[in-house]
């Protein structure tokens, strides 16, 4: 079992609709483009701990990884975290979490689940506070992140995966209504990032890991569109700026530039 410690108040502070969430990190060793990166050196820390230091920076409930091989579970366990170890054979990262869910909490007292991707090293804290936000200032199921699309460079990358939203009057949250690596909406006007981090209301979690692929999400690979797909409602709540992912060497010799004066 997770220990709740002090997050308690902090969970309360967004509202009482929600009161005890939980961010699972999904962590495995075989990426294709950078192998073994959740263990990658990063100021002298492994990646994977720098990741579990923000979502405990976030202060808003325990932490722990869904760990794909024991190597990281030693890893996180030899530096006082919590880790459980999830066959490398399930689908995706989201299945991952939901599987370590039930093994830290199988009474259910965890009522919204953050899945915080373990290619986030320099993810600000205070991101998550906004996402958990999102959700329970909703009545929608999933909540995650945009920023601003600052460049036609970025809007044409199929890396960067586009969310269809808008903003109107000042609001910093508001539904979701498709995602695409296309630079949609077609038009004028602004176009938003999506930030792959998750939010989920704790059945909406069980019912999502329990449909199968859809057409959209099997057409474009990305599977937030199973939620849509299926009459999920998400909503989207800006930020000013996208943290990075690590996916490459370049990206692992940037997120050591960024972190280096960390101990």
């Amino acid at each position: 079992m997770v220990q709740r410690g002090n997050h308690f108040a902090a969970a309360i502070a967004f509202g009482l609709q929600l009161v005890n969430p939980i961010i699972l990190i999904p962590a495995r060793m075989a990426s294709t483009r950078l192998p073994g990166k959740p263990l990658a050196d990063i100021a002298g820390r492994r990646m994977i701990l720098h990741v579990l230091d923000r979502a405990r920076e976030a202060a808003i409930g325990p932490a722990a990884v869904a760990a794909g091989e024991i190597e990281i579970v030693d890893a996180i366990r030899s530096d006082g975290g919590t880790a459980v170890l999830v066959a490398d054979d399930v689908p995706s990262g989201t299945d991952r979490i939901n599987i370590a869910l039930r093994s830290l909490d199988p009474e259910g007292r965890h009522d919204a689940i953050i899945n915080l991707q373990g290619d986030l090293p320099t993810l600000a804290p205070e991101l998550l506070r906004t996402l958990l936000a999102a959700l329970v200032g909703s009545d929608a199921d999933i909540a995650t992140l945009v920023a601003p699309i600052t460049s036609e460079a970025e809007a044409a990358a199929s890396q960067v995966v586009k969310c269809a939203c808008a903003f109107p009057g000042g609001a910093r949250v508001a539904p979701a209504l498709y995602f695409s690596r296309l630079p949609i909406p077609w038009g004028d006007g602004p176009r938003y990032h999506h930030i792959g981090v998750y939010a989920y209301r704790r059945a909406a979690l069980a019912r999502f890991v329990a449909l199968p692929p859809s057409p959209l999400e099997s057409r474009e690979k990305l599977e937030q569109l199973r939620a849509l797909e299926a009459g999920m409602r998400i909503v989207a709540a800006l930020v000013d700026h996208a943290p990075f992912g690590v996916d490459t060497p370049e990206d692992l010799e940037r997120a050591r530039t960024a972190l280096g004066h960390h101990p």
